[in-house]
């Protein structure tokens, strides 16, 4: 996140640069009126542009990033200027938009653009290592495995801090072990480091108990490498990553972490904050009718439901249920009914609730415009403020309510990622599905994650909301 925030500053003042050099540098004389930060404000506007650049060049790689020898990554900055340049370039031919006054400011901004890319990635990374070497912010690591590669791969972290590890925990023989750390840092079993070191990665260095190893790291939300033999190597189905000079397969429960996610919470921002603003008359007159409706009770309440981690999040929506019945679990609710002779017999709609996948024709709970509110989904409006506050994601897994951990045998992978507003379940049927269906859909989601996934799931929510197909 540092590199894409200094990427961003290096690119916005490389273009402030350029202009300035054309105009009291450069000697020739210029025909144009003279306004910088115009200028510079018209070239950002482009800067999603510039990133995706990055990205798609591996300047985000660890392997790029930590390259012993600076050459691969300053000729990828170097290529990276040129076509961001000529990208802006074209844009501004189509649109003739005159981003660029004369022809002599768009070279200098290549140049600028690269030098300034390539100053502030060496400051950052040298900041980086200056605070890795203190032994501050390093990942703690746990070592499994009984294999030279077990060794290797304790010489390799010791030896380049700038990795960002340190060794909590090892469970290898003794003879794989430096002497001087076989007391404090080894362990009998995996499931005693785990307790005992609360690692945030897992190294495992062979290929004994590995589904059991992966399985743990799942659970506990922990990245989990595989170090190959060589005869593994060439096939290995994984990101390859090097420590040091040990090669290190990322096997990822999701490939949802390290730039994804901060890509994936940019979209976040920059689509729940455009969201927000178009939904705010719709959520202003919804507000207005609730209070109107029933004066003496809120418009909005909250229950706690899990996203990422384990996390509990208060989650914000539209009431949509009678204000006694808000608040209360359906079991509570509908046994409250019963003793309010309401209903007459809650156990069988506390089963067909359940069996239904938490649905019920015609809830007594729910007020007749709280059904027009669940069946539109803008009883979910208020959910855009958890988007842009970080606790959900636009797109992503149902917000699981904690008790209902227990009917989710992945629940491990399903809370990998954060939950989200809207989701692949709810645009395959929402409740024309089986519980069991949706929990399938989830995990289908956090194991193939895309930007174009996310795009196409956004894409058909917009429709299914419209339509209102698959709404009850």
């Amino acid at each position: 996140m540092a590199l894409i925030i200094g990427d961003i500053i290096a690119i916005v003042t490389s273009f402030l640069y350029a202009y300035l050099i054309r105009i009291h540098i450069d000697s020739r004389p210029y025909y144009f009126e003279s306004n910088p930060s115009q200028f510079v404000l018209a070239t950002s506007i482009l800067l999603p542009v510039w990133i995706f650049i990055l990205f798609a060049l591996g300047l985000y790689n660890k392997n790029v990033i930590l390259n012993r020898s600076k050459a691969s990554e300053t000729l990828r900055l170097l290529t990276a200027s040129i076509i961001g340049v000529m990208s802006i370039i074209t844009v501004d031919f189509f649109l003739k938009t005159d981003l660029f006054p004369v022809r002599p400011i768009a070279l200098y901004a290549m140049l600028t653009c690269f030098l300034s890319l390539f100053i502030m990635r060496t400051v950052i990374k040298g900041v980086r290592n200056l605070i890795l070497r203190q032994k501050i912010g390093l990942r703690k690591v746990l070592i499994i495995g009984n294999s030279e590669n077990t060794a290797s791969l304790i010489d390799n972290i010791l030896g380049f801090p700038e990795e960002g590890y340190k060794i909590v925990g090892i469970v290898s023989k003794a003879s794989l072990i430096p002497k001087d750390l076989r007391k404090t840092l080894r362990y009998s079993s995996l499931k005693k480091a785990l307790e005992k070191t609360k690692p945030d990665i897992i190294f495992q260095t062979d290929e004994n108990r590995t589904e059991y190893v992966y399985k743990q790291a799942v659970e506990k939300h922990l990245l989990y490498y595989f170090v190959p033999t060589e005869t593994s190597l060439s096939t290995h189905l994984g990101e390859l990553e090097l420590v040091g000079n040990t090669p290190a397969i990322l096997v990822k429960a999701t490939p949802l972490i390290g730039g994804a996610k901060a890509t994936k919470r940019a979209m976040d921002l920059i689509l729940g904050g455009v969201s927000f603003i178009i939904a705010l008359v719709p959520m202003a007159i919804i507000f207005i009718i609730q209070k109107l409706l029933s004066p003496n009770s809120k418009a909005l309440y909250s229950q706690i439901r899990l996203s990422r981690f384990n996390k509990k999040v208060k989650i914000y929506k539209f009431r949509s249920m009678k204000p006694e019945y808000s608040g209360l679990t359906p079991e509570q609710a509908f046994l409250k009914m019963q003793k309010q002779r309401i209903i007459k017999n809650a156990e069988e709609l506390i089963k067909e609730y359940r069996k239904n996948g938490d649905y019920l024709k015609n809830d007594p709970r729910i007020t007749k415009f709280g059904d027009f509110l669940r069946k539109t989904s803008l009883d979910e409006l208020p959910q855009i403020i958890n988007v842009l506050k970080g606790d959900i994601s636009l797109v992503g897994p149902r917000a699981l309510v904690p008790g209902e951990l227990k009917n989710y045998g992945d629940r491990s992978l399903l809370l990998s990622v954060k939950s989200g507003l809207t989701g692949l379940a709810q645009v395959s049927g929402r409740r024309d599905i089986s519980f069991k269906e949706r929990r399938a859909l989830d995990i289908y989601y956090v194991e193939n994650w895309s930007v174009r996934f996310d795009f196409e799931i956004l894409f058909k929510t917009i429709k299914i909301v419209l339509t209102g197909k698959g709404a009850k």
